[in-house]
């Protein structure tokens, strides 16, 4: 896969802009509804010869349009990047998306970004798609402008699950809720939480189970507070751990969300490494402990029942 920043940046060895078939939107997740459609149209433009094209968006809209929303991407851009990759798209077109840009009409949008390029063949729209300022631009606007161009324009169904329709909004929903077995089931792995190993209190290390605190970018969205039964991806080695998630309220109770992740076997200096952890299933919601004795027999116990979750896979 290509990332390219303009269609007009897709060209073959020959230097010449070979057909493509396109779809837009976030794929915030990149999820099974997402898979789903992605595998459509990739079979599609294959059936048709043509070069399959994603175009989306950075930074995700909503840090422009509402900038002091935090904590609302299911992944990272580069976890994005991957799993489209392995979703089969040749080129990713990511637009750079401003405060200017979100004026931009969906007439003008199509017509500056879209358009212009030569041999775009067909367009695949989300079955609740739309775009542009205020999002006015539906199908019977690119329907308008694009078949004076030759441009074939598809609505793709939307996709179900048990009757419900698969959304990036209600993945975020049960990850605020910590149902992060649910959330598995929607994105068809777990979910994975990714930052830099930062220097914490220590008072992990002091009690026998000493943790790596993790920093996240503020974009992420994080499960609800709570302890769960985890893998920790690093340096290419996957480690069994125990995650919590919260604010460490038997010691002093702040404000910030801390994450820490206690590693099994595991005793390697890692400060300002990046880690992933995949977070399979909760144990329990976060809890005061009148004293730090209390906190470590229930963490003895936490890992105790992680390991067997763990065992049982």
């Amino acid at each position: 896969m290509k990332i390219v920043s303009s269609l007009l940046d897709i060209k073959n060895e020959n230097d010449e802009f070979p057909t493509i078939g396109l779809t837009i939107g976030n794929f915030d997740g990149v999820h099974l509804g997402h898979r789903e459609l992605l595998t459509k149209i990739r079979s599609d433009c294959k059936s048709k010869k043509n070069t399959f094209v994603v175009l989306t968006f950075i930074p995700h809209p909503q840090k422009i349009i509402q900038p002091d929303k935090e904590r609302f991407l299911i992944t990272s851009y580069e976890h994005r990047r991957r799993l489209l990759l392995t979703a089969g798209v040749d080129y990713l077109v990511e637009i750079n998306f401003t405060r200017d840009f979100s004026t931009l009409s969906a007439e003008d949008f199509l017509k500056s970004h879209l358009l212009t390029y030569p041999q775009l063949n067909n367009f695949y729209l989300g079955y609740d798609f739309a775009f542009g300022a205020n999002k006015k631009g539906g199908f019977d606007l690119v329907q308008s402008l694009c078949l004076p161009r030759n441009v074939q324009v598809e609505i793709q169904p939307k996709f179900e699950q048990g009757g419900n329709i698969i959304s990036s909004t209600s993945i975020r929903d049960l990850l605020k809720k910590g149902l992060v077995e649910d959330v598995s089931q929607l994105l068809t792995r777990s979910f994975q939480l990714e930052g830099v190993v930062v220097k914490g209190e220590g008072r992990g290390k002091k009690i026998g189970f000493p943790t790596a605190n993790i920093q996240c970018s503020q974009d992420l969205i994080i499960p609800q507070n709570g302890v769960y039964v985890t893998k920790t991806h690093y340096n290419g080695m996957i480690y069994n751990s125990v995650t919590n998630i919260g604010h460490n309220p038997t010691f002093k109770d702040t404000k910030m969300v801390h994450i820490e992740t206690n590693i099994f076997d595991f005793n390697l200096d890692i400060y300002g490494e990046n880690i992933e952890i995949e977070f399979l299933s909760k144990i329990r919601d976060e809890k005061k402990f009148q004293t730090v004795n209390e906190l470590i027999e229930q963490i003895r116990n936490d890992v105790d029942l992680a390991k067997k979750r763990l065992g049982s896979r």
